[in-house]
């Protein structure tokens, strides 16, 4: 295929992914915007695989045909529970192919560069590993912690914070070492010194975040694997690269800086470690003199036939009982009633950024009743019924009235200030960031015990 032919191929692919971009902005427009993806995607294969330097066609085409099946295996079965794991996992793949193309590229015996023009693809080189090994380890910390194979509690070593510094000067100057080595070995030796320090670097930084940070921890490995992709581009001269990479690199960040802000977060006290290492109590046990008030589903169906004005919060738990078909039919009868249903998302419920929004997507609820927390927060005085499903530190009233919890300062959904609210749960356990919360034993709540589907489909027959 001639040059121009590619160029102009890889910029349509270019807009396409901004299109992509886009159209995931809203829930109305996110299956034209992953459509826009995959057609820019498969633009962008099609052309660097018809580009007059690529010849093993049979060696694509295995790799390709293994892609795919591996890729459609995935699809049909991972849950929608487990799509922060799979977002994590493939996080993973990104950096590991950052990693050994960069590997490749300085280990190409055709490769000739002389000059400024050495130097600053050495670099290119040297930026692709490092951050593709950290976005690798990282990414596997990750995985193993959202798929509770590893313990959601930050694991913080003495003298964390030196030891990260020293890294990090020690793959700058180990950077130094690679640019400027005389020989091949002792700039092979560097890059391999400098990419085992990547990858402690990865596992330490993620290992010291606590589980209520993992929606930051996935945007942020997000945005890592967009700029480990930028510089492989760079590396490559490959333009298309260069572009989708500072695309979701820039994006990642944005979203990290956006999910900081709904927690009340820094986003450099969150790289850094030790969130929960507080004198908060963070037992999931009540206090001893609190008094917990439950219901049965007899008596939330009363509670519901009773309601003008009713809010629904769903939390992680709600994922993991693949309760959203049972709330759907919930909603449509409540509202087929003319009770006013309405559901408050917080911007990190679930285990990352919009887990929620596609769940109850999946579930067919009108996209016109699911609302962000900053919309509906000041409505819950006048809520007849919030039912909270599986949610637990975002809906933590110690955020606002402790301030020496872990939680301190995160924005919340105020649910306590409805006249009642019916918590869902299987028992009286803490949330994935371990502190206690009080919501359970305040005098308006009722706590509905039991798996949350069940609970529910019972709910609706009783309704």
């Amino acid at each position: 295929m001639p040059e121009n032919i590619i160029t102009a191929t890889y910029l349509v692919a270019a807009i396409l992914f901004i299109f992509s971009l886009g159209g995931l902005s809203s829930n109305k427009s996110a299956r034209r915007g992953i459509l826009y993806g995959m057609f820019g995607m498969a633009l962008a294969v099609s052309a660097t695989v018809l580009n007059n330097d690529v010849t093993n066609y049979l060696m694509i085409a295995i790799t390709v045909a293994i892609g795919s099946l591996l890729g459609l295996i995935l699809a049909a079965r991972v849950q929608m529970v487990q799509m922060p794991q799979l977002v994590a996992i493939l996080h993973s793949l990104v950096g590991l192919a950052a990693v050994l193309i960069g590997f490749t590229n300085h280990m190409d015996a055709g490769s000739h560069f002389i000059g400024t023009e050495k130097t600053i693809h050495d670099i290119e080189v040297y930026l692709s590993i490092y951050i593709g090994a950290l976005t690798f380890s990282g990414s596997i910390i990750a995985f193993g912690k959202l798929s509770a194979l590893l313990n959601g509690r930050p694991l913080l070593l003495p003298g964390r914070h030196f030891l990260n510094i020293l890294m990090l000067i020690s793959v700058v100057v180990l950077g130094w070492l690679f640019v400027d080595s005389n020989t091949p070995e002792a700039a092979l030796t560097a890059l391999y010194i400098m990419t085992a320090v990547g990858l402690i670097f990865g596992i330490h930084m993620v290992i010291a975040i606590g589980g209520a940070d993992m929606p930051v921890v996935i945007s942020m490995l997000n945005s890592y694997s967009g700029w480990a992709a930028a510089a492989t581009g760079f590396m490559l001269s490959n333009d298309l690269l260069i572009i989708v990479g500072a695309l979701v690199g820039s994006s990642g960040a944005i979203l990290s800086y956006i999910i900081c802000k709904a927690m009340n977060r820094n986003f450099i006290s969150v790289i850094a470690g030790g969130f929960g290492v507080t004198k908060a109590p963070i037992s999931g046990d009540p206090s001893p003199q609190a008094e917990v008030i439950s219901i049965d589903v007899i008596g939330a169906a009363t509670l519901l036939n009773q309601a003008k004005k009713v809010m629904i919060v769903p939390g992680y738990g709600m994922a993991v009982a693949q309760a959203q078909h049972a709330v759907s039919g919930i909603t449509q009868l409540l509202m087929s009633k003319g009770v006013n249903i309405r559901f408050g998302i917080h911007p990190v419920a679930g285990r990352m950024p919009g887990h929620m929004n596609v769940l109850l997507a999946e579930a067919k609820i009108p996209y016109d009743a699911v609302f962000e927390m900053d919309e509906i927060n000041d409505d819950f005085p006048n809520i007849d019924v919030t039912i909270v499903i599986g949610a637990n530190d975002t809906v933590n009233p110690s955020a606002l009235d402790e301030p020496d919890s872990p939680i301190a300062g995160m924005p919340v959904l105020k649910v306590w200030q409805s006249k009642t609210t019916i918590v869902l749960k299987r028992g009286m356990a803490a949330g994935y960031s371990g502190v206690e919360n009080p919501l359970f034993t305040k005098d308006n709540t009722r706590m509905l015990f039991g798996d949350a589907k069940t609970s529910m489909d019972e709910l609706l027959v009783a309704l």
